[in-house]
């Protein structure tokens, strides 16, 4: 089982990838920052038909890939340095985002910057037990609910163990749903939500 502590902290940064992701997808209208199986998805299609829309997907595919390397390769000799490292580069990636877009680029060229702070994310927080905290993807935690209730049933899992994978679930589409608001409401500039997090996280690791 996953410590109290480090789940709530998990469910929190996963929330705001939901915020994130909501952001881009409408932006994007149909494309991910952070759902790459969607995009290989597209850039399959895309390929099949020789279509325009090829750029886009190979584009966010190739950014969260170099975020999930700079954020892999950032840090310090501690979790909490590493932390922050990884955290100013999400911050850095939001910030370019609405940059961009407040300079006119289009949407598809400020959401690379985004697709790359979602790349990076993967990487703020360490594993602890069988959760994966944090992260701006969902589909092994849904399979992950499966499995463990499965061996629950079989009696080779802590009893709420699935129940820990399920709530991370729920974070990620409560986050959806609040950005998915903001947006509404804000546009772009919903993404300060999830920067406040973010920059929440590292003032709270700066001060320990």
């Amino acid at each position: 089982m996953t410590p109290v502590p480090q789940l709530s902290l998990g469910l929190l940064l996963t929330a705001a990838a939901g915020m994130i992701d909501v952001v881009g997808f409408i932006e994007l209208g149909g494309f991910y920052t952070s759902f790459m199986s969607g995009n290989t998805t597209q850039l399959g299609a895309g390929l099949a038909h020789l279509g325009p829309a090829l750029a886009l997907p190979a584009g966010l595919i190739v950014m969260f890939v170099v975020g999930s390397f700079l954020g892999s390769l950032v840090g310090g000799s501690t979790d909490r340095r590493r932390s922050m490292g990884v955290l100013a580069l999400v911050l850095a990636g939001l910030g370019i985002t609405l940059a961009l877009s407040g300079l006119g680029f289009s949407a598809a060229q400020a959401m690379l910057a985004l697709a790359t702070a979602a790349g990076a994310q993967n990487a703020i927080m360490s594993p602890r037990g069988a959760v994966r905290l944090g992260a701006t993807f969902v589909t092994g935690t849904l399979f992950a609910v499966g499995q463990d209730l499965a061996r629950t049933v079989r009696g080779e899992a802590p009893p709420l163990r699935w129940l820990q994978h399920l709530l991370v679930w729920l974070a990620l589409l409560l986050g959806a749903l609040v950005g998915g608001v903001a947006y509404g409401a804000w546009h772009l500039w919903a993404l300060a939500l999830p920067a406040t997090i973010y920059a929440a996280f590292f003032v709270g690791l700066a001060l320990r």
